[in-house]
């Protein structure tokens, strides 16, 4: 069963942006009599324009909303400059309820584009279905259409241009918690090796039960993959090391350690390596991190103690 509704009016065609009120209630109307969504939770995302507030603009829309009676909840109307913040911004909305089984009503054309903004920044938590939109034959108004059966392929460049956007829109975050501390320990020496200790604070992360550094993604967790590697950026920026070069640990609650350079292990709770420019981590919680470091063969550490 559908929890939540997310209608996507971000990418109007021009001659329906000065009128998007009209059209935000053609197309809540034409939910209330085509479809069979019950879904308490029902999100607008819209663009808002060069030059207007965000507040006043959403402010604008409410008007539209206010006689829909089917409707357990007013959608909210998330305006933002770019589809990867209004997304985003819906995310959160969507996780603050607990919400996984979401309905997409949005235009035909910009299915493909979604599904790449989905694919990036939701994990398997979350199940979603489309349904479409299009412009009426008039071109003043959007109705439901048959949903298509053909999966089209975005160019390239296109998911290298939405990456990019996303990436650009998660570093201007701002760090949730506090800033992002690093502890260290006076017997290793400084002078052969960076090292560290994270804290919970200084990251994007906002679920509850994980730091807001949280340097860790799975299927399982809503925290996506370009979240913590967002994490992991500014945490090589505040330490000083290359986030391409960063190997952490697979945690097995096993012995098995991994050799930076020979074949890696498909688990392992320990990790060393004697190359330089290389960072190796390993994660804790209630099982301690432990690091290692050898000063006269200047060979390094790190292990999940668990």
């Amino acid at each position: 069963m559908v929890e939540a509704v997310v209608i996507d009016l971000f990418s109007l065609p021009a001659n329906l942006q000065n009128n998007i009120q009209g059209v935000l209630r053609n197309v809540l109307e034409t939910i209330e009599k085509c479809s069979s969504i019950p879904a308490p939770f029902v999100y607008v995302m819209c663009c808002q324009r060069q030059g207007t507030e965000r507040n006043s603009e959403q402010e604008s829309l409410l008007s539209a909303l206010r006689d829909f009676q089917n409707l357990k909840k007013i959608p909210e109307v998330v305006c933002a400059l770019t589809t990867a913040a209004a997304l985003y911004t819906i995310k959160q909305r969507l996780d603050e309820e607990d919400l996984s089984i979401i309905k997409v009503i949005l235009p035909t054309l910009r299915k493909d584009l979604m599904k790449v903004y989905i694919d990036h920044l939701f994990t398997a938590v979350y199940q979603f279905e489309f349904e479409h939109l299009q412009v009426s034959s008039d071109c003043k108004s959007l109705q439901i259409a048959e949903p298509q059966s053909e999966e089209q392929t975005l160019p390239t460049q296109d998911v290298v241009l939405i990456q990019s956007e996303i990436q650009r829109y998660l570093e201007s975050l701002p760090s949730l918690k506090g800033e992002l501390t690093i502890l260290k320990s006076s017997l290793i020496p400084g002078d052969i090796f960076l090292h560290g200790f994270t804290t919970r604070t200084g990251g994007i992360s906002y679920i509850p039960t994980l730091s807001s550094c949280n340097l860790f993604s799975s299927s399982k967790r809503r925290d996506p993959q370009v979240v913590v590697k967002e994490n992991l950026r500014r945490l090589a920026n505040a330490a000083g090391f290359n986030p391409e070069t960063f190997h952490r640990v697979k945690v097995d609650h096993a012995n098995s350690v991994c050799i930076v350079g020979k074949t890696e292990p498909d688990s392992y709770d320990g990790i060393v390596t004697n190359q330089k420019g290389v960072t190796i981590a390993a994660p804790g919680a209630d099982c301690i991190p432990v690091l290692f470091a050898d000063p006269v063969r200047k060979a390094c550490g790190a292990a999940h103690s668990g």
